[in-house]
């Protein structure tokens, strides 16, 4: 079992950067990659981004590439997503996930989201 609390979110000026952490509990949690994905309100859940165990290979959706970077301290037992130039269609509730496979689309475990709120 893993247990996933993010926390970061908040109100942005659109530019404007805003860092996500994800404090990660759980038996060999270590092992686990970690992602983000996001909902806005009327839309259907989205991919962000995804970092395997070691912290050596990432992947990131389409339209949030070279603006956000995903990290991971596994020292710390925590997730990173640092987000730049931050447009308004970037709000949504990010959710921070764990699953052992790197490529799935529906990881096994999920936090409980923060609100991402960028203002035009």
């Amino acid at each position: 079992q893993v247990q996933l609390v993010e926390s970061g979110g908040g109100l942005v000026q659109a530019g404007g950067s805003l860092r996500l952490s994800c404090a990660a509990s759980g038996r060999a949690v270590s092992k686990y990659a970690m992602g983000w994905f996001r909902q806005a309100p009327g839309k259907e859940r989205q991919f962000v981004a995804v970092i395997n165990w070691s912290g050596d290979s990432t992947n990131y959706a389409d339209s949030v590439k070279g603006r956000f970077t995903i990290s991971r301290d596994n020292a710390k037992n925590t997730l990173y997503l640092q987000m730049n130039g931050l447009k308004p269609d970037d709000t949504a509730v990010y959710y921070c996930t764990a699953d052992l496979s790197m490529a799935t689309m529906s990881p096994r475990y999920w936090g409980q989201g923060t609100q991402v709120t960028v203002s035009s």
